[in-house]
């Protein structure tokens, strides 16, 4: 008996740990159907990246413009902002109940933050952009489609 309580006690929270791993999943199968939104809770941490040697690194010039960006159930704010070419940071924070995420996309560009963010968490994400004009949404599921999406202008 105390064994099988043993195994219980690893084996359930690991099983709860790979749902919640399982349903933070990407839209990059671009098959057009929607998701359902995960909604999970975890930890309350700091996730910071940095996509510009992803990019390429250097470029653009200029730069080095920070943006606060807060993304809530179910809309990003700014929606669609303007900002220098170069290198810029997005100071993201999930404002919102649900998982959430920002991705980046155009011109050759598509970077979003390594992880979602939970309610309450925040993250930087830095990208090398050029002039031009770039969509960005959340990831997570049918966020976009529910309304997590803008137009990202970049002069």
């Amino acid at each position: 008996m105390r064994r099988l309580l043993t195994v219980l006690a690893v084996a359930v929270p690991l099983a709860a740990f790979g749902l919640a791993l399982a349903a933070c999943g990407d839209d990059d199968d671009d098959d057009g159907e929607p998701t359902a939104a995960a909604e999970t809770t975890t930890e309350e941490t700091t996730t910071e990246t940095t996509t510009e040697e992803a990019a390429g690194g250097g470029g653009g010039g200029g730069g080095g413009e920070t943006v606060d960006v807060s993304l809530t159930d179910f809309a990003i704010d700014p929606a669609d902002p303007t900002v220098q070419a170069g290198t810029v940071t997005f100071a993201v924070s999930n404002d919102g109940q649900a998982p959430h995420n920002l991705e980046v996309e155009g011109d050759g560009v598509e970077e979003e933050l390594p992880a979602d963010l939970a309610a309450g968490e925040s993250g930087d994400l830095t990208v090398d952009l050029q002039p031009g004009t770039y969509e960005w949404y959340c990831p997570v599921g049918n966020h976009a489609a529910m309304g997590m999406e803008g137009e990202l202008t970049v002069e």
